[in-house]
């Protein structure tokens, strides 16, 4: 199994599987795809038009992780369902922080 993220110097991209529409915001454990590669599950309220459901996910995630909503972007797949995350921050104590997620 692959870790969910890839570390950068400057921080870490974060793979995500991102739900809409969902009942509630949050975030659902690490999952493994059938390519063997690991996302974070999450489900957001906001509808995916706009760019809402990206925006409710970078705040959601920045929360999860304790950094700033500004540290948070997505950075690919804007309209797909599985995106890479950019955060900036310490690369390693983001790592721990999203490991600790696989619980949630």
């Amino acid at each position: 199994m692959s870790a969910p993220f890839r570390t950068r110097n400057d921080g870490v991209d974060l793979f995500v599987r991102l739900t809409p529409k969902a009942a509630m915001d949050r975030l659902e454990g690490i999952e493994t795809a059938s390519d063997g590669r690991s996302h974070i599950k999450a489900r957001v309220r906001a509808v995916p038009e706009n760019g809402a459901a990206n925006q409710a996910l970078e705040r959601l995630v920045a929360k999860a992780l304790g950094v700033p909503a500004s540290a948070v972007s997505v950075v690919a797949g804007g309209t797909a369902r599985l995106k890479t995350l950019r955060i900036s921050g310490d690369p390693a104590a983001l790592a721990r922080s999203i490991e600790l997620l696989d619980g949630v």
